[in-house]
């Protein structure tokens, strides 16, 4: 019995495989749980609402872009409101813009 067909079937069903298959990295976003009952703090702090829709971005019921809207939060903490028509796509791209900021919280409302 020869092995040659064999071996012939095995590397096509491998370059096969490895032709339709994805490679793509995707993106993650780490999100934390809010905790009940934390210690509270006795100086004020910035409170920015953000009301986030498929086509509109409101801040403290002023419309803004996106950009205008990282420019204008830079400390503080940022109430994120979900519309019905809000994509995740959409979300992710808030998250992304408003990370890594030194004294800023953002917490996604349900």
């Amino acid at each position: 019995m020869a092995m040659t067909p064999l071996i012939d079937v095995i590397f096509l069903l491998l370059l096969f495989f490895m032709l339709t298959s994805t490679f793509s990295k995707f993106g993650e976003i780490e999100l934390s749980n809010a905790t009940s009952g934390g210690a509270t703090n006795d100086s004020p702090q910035d409170r920015a609402f953000v009301q986030l829709g498929a086509t509109r971005l409101v801040l403290n019921g002023t419309s803004v872009t996106l950009a205008e809207l990282t420019a204008q939060v830079t400390t503080g903490q940022v109430l994120v409101s979900l519309d019905p028509d809000t994509t995740a796509q959409h979300v992710v791209d808030l998250l992304v813009e408003l990370r890594g900021r030194e004294n800023l919280s953002v917490l996604v409302l349900e």
